[in-house]
């Protein structure tokens, strides 16, 4: 080969280089999720787990770029933004899917679960068959149920270990209708307060107590004027896993697996997280002089008629009534 050749498929060489570079640069796929969670939250932690395992497991051809902490907009905005395809994935709860399919509103009705295990029986199975389609016609894909945990109550007046005890105490709760008609059934006055105003309002006595679940109570240090906490766990929140459809349909078929698998992985360790720190939570609410109890549920659940009702007024009789049929199976 002459000098002149040489020199010219070494200099096409050079040139090409970078434009090589780029196309397999340009190969890798980065998606955007953005969540409500804190940095240390199981769920925030959740996340971190799945987009190494997706990053790992593609070889940096599938890439995850996380925005917790609402940085990408309220709840509700980063939403409305997967649909829209702006951002890619999403954590929403039930309350925010429930916007925009009102099957996700029966999730939250009163007493239906009787443990986590039951719960995630139910959402992993007949509910997550029935409500992915539903979500495919808002043009979201439905990934996984990972976790967020059940509401509890406390108050400042007394232990609540019957219905009976809920009778006149003043209640916040979110605007929720699911979480208004729980209180109401019990006999309770449900008020509606910003979070933001809530350790304030508790402190002057505006309310006398409010619901959430332990973490909450916990890093929010509501029990400081919150002696009596109550383990009702009567209403559960999750976070679903949900992708921007048109996204979904631009990866190929082994990509989509994998961003399943992973995603339900995620949420088995958000549910061990959720879980630990809910023990550790209890261990510490009781050294700083919380009475905490454990008042039998059946009694609290029979007293739920009205609430139901409610609950199918907001959701459509025909889905409350099948998500308690799915409850129920779920339990034999």
């Amino acid at each position: 080969m002459n000098t002149n050749r040489r020199a010219l498929l070494l200099g096409s060489a050079v040139l090409a280089a970078p434009a090589l570079l780029g196309r397999s640069a340009a190969a890798a796929t980065t998606l955007k999720l953005a969540h409500l969670a804190a940095d240390s939250h199981p769920g925030h932690k959740a996340a971190l787990q799945m987009k190494e395992a997706v990053e790992r497991r593609s070889d940096g051809a599938l890439k995850i770029d996380i925005f917790p902490s609402n940085q990408l907009g309220a709840p509700p905005e980063q939403l409305e933004q997967t649909k829209l395809g702006v951002i890619d994935m999403n954590l929403p709860t039930q309350g925010a899917l429930d916007k925009y399919e009102k099957a996700f509103a029966t999730v939250m009705a009163p007493f239906i679960f009787r443990d986590p295990a039951h719960a995630f029986a139910v959402l992993d199975g007949a509910f997550a068959e029935w409500s992915a389609p539903l979500l495919e016609k808002q043009g979201l894909v439905q990934l996984a149920t990972w976790d967020y945990g059940f509401r509890n109550i406390t108050n400042s007046r007394r232990p609540i270990l019957t219905p009976d005890d809920v009778k006149g105490l003043r209640i916040r709760t979110p605007p929720e209708v699911q979480l208004v008609a729980c209180i109401e059934a019990l006999g309770g006055r449900a008020t509606q307060i910003a979070f933001t105003e809530l350790p304030s309002a508790l402190n002057q006595g505006v309310v006398d107590g409010q619901e959430n679940p332990v973490g909450v109570i916990w890093h929010m240090k509501l029990h400081e004027t919150q002696p009596h906490l109550a383990l009702t766990r009567h209403c559960y929140n999750s976070l679903v896993h949900v992708m921007n459809r048109g996204r979904w349909q631009k990866l190929d078929k082994k990509q989509q697996e994998l961003l399943r698998e992973e995603s339900a992985n995620a949420a088995a360790l958000m549910r061990r997280l959720v879980a630990e720190q809910e023990t550790e939570e209890l261990r510490k609410l009781e050294a700083a002089g919380v009475r905490i109890t454990r008042p039998e549920l059946e009694p609290f659940r029979a007293a739920m008629g009205p609430a139901y009702d409610r609950v199918a007024a907001y959701a459509g009789r025909a889905n409350m009534d099948r998500m308690l049929k799915i409850v129920q199976s779920a339990r034999a």
